[in-house]
């Protein structure tokens, strides 16, 4: 009790000099450690919103349905079709109705998922403009093709393929939130409360603000429900990959990024793409 009262004042007097401090753990008492972040977009941060603006929200949103339908399938030949006995497609289908998809094609993507041909997940290592890092996640029923279809993308728009990517980024729960007028300081309190690691201030594709609650992939579920019971609107979870070394890239690069992973995301069968980029102060 005393410590919270401690953090509290703490956090009241030096809220705007946050983003300075990398780690709570710097402080002279022993508290869990909670890191806040620049507000982001789907998970990165500001350079984001500039890469999104080349992209039409019409053709973005086609793409994310055909995507989530693909995921779908392969869950459900996976675990089958019941959510209850399948924790994968429950996530699906929470994140799915999160993002509005019409019930239609969720039930079509259940019932087609037997009679649609079978499909790998990979996850390609790659370099991207600057020495940034990315994680292609692939799902596909010819890897062949898909393969040098990447490797195409990336050499076309000043990347390549490489080993050792991965170990730029972290597999991490995400629990993601309703900011519903939440301060900075009253979701670092939450965290803290909840036992997260990490609280993330974002946007999702519509640009509405939410909360990441980042946790060890094992305390998702318990995270969540800690979460609830403080009163947080909670509206999916899942896993990531969140980036533990960030490359910042000057205005050129960031340009050449967002070629590139436009190229890339609308490439059919590129599931999703995580990156270290941020923007250069």
């Amino acid at each position: 009790m005393a410590v919270g009262a401690v953090l509290r004042s703490f956090l009241s007097g030096c809220a705007p000099k946050l983003s300075k401090v990398p780690r709570l753990s710097a402080l002279p008492f022993c508290v869990r450690t909670v890191h806040v972040c620049p507000v982001l977009h789907a998970g990165h941060n500001k350079w984001s919103k500039v890469k999104d603006i080349k992209i039409p929200k019409d053709a973005a949103r086609a793409r994310m349905i055909a995507k989530y339908t693909m995921l779908i399938r392969v869950a459900v030949r996976e675990g089958g079709p019941n959510p209850e006995y399948n924790v994968t497609l429950a996530q699906l289908l929470e994140q799915c109705r999160n993002k509005n998809l019409p019930k239609t094609t969720i039930e079509a993507a259940i019932k087609g998922a037997e009679k649609s041909k079978a499909g790998t997940q990979y996850t390609y290592e790659a370099r991207g403009p600057g020495g940034s890092t990315l994680l292609i996640e692939v799902l596909t029923d010819n890897s062949t093709r898909s393969h040098q279809a990447i490797k195409h993308i990336l050499t076309k728009n000043g990347g390549a393929i490489c080993e050792g990517a991965r170990h730029h980024f972290d597999r991490k729960g995400v629990i993601v939130a309703a900011r519903d007028q939440v301060s900075t300081e009253k979701a670092l309190e939450l965290a803290i409360e909840a036992g997260a690691e990490d609280v993330h201030e974002a946007e999702d594709e519509d640009e509405k603000p939410i909360l990441q609650f980042i946790c060890d992939m094992n305390s998702t579920k318990a995270v969540r429900t800690a979460l609830e019971a403080l009163g947080v609107h909670t509206l999916s979870a899942g896993m990531e990959y969140i980036a533990n070394t960030p490359a910042a890239l000057p205005q050129d690069q960031l340009d050449a990024s967002a070629t590139l992973l436009e190229a890339l995301n609308d490439y059919p069968d590129v599931v999703r793409v995580w990156d270290n980029i941020q923007a250069l102060e």
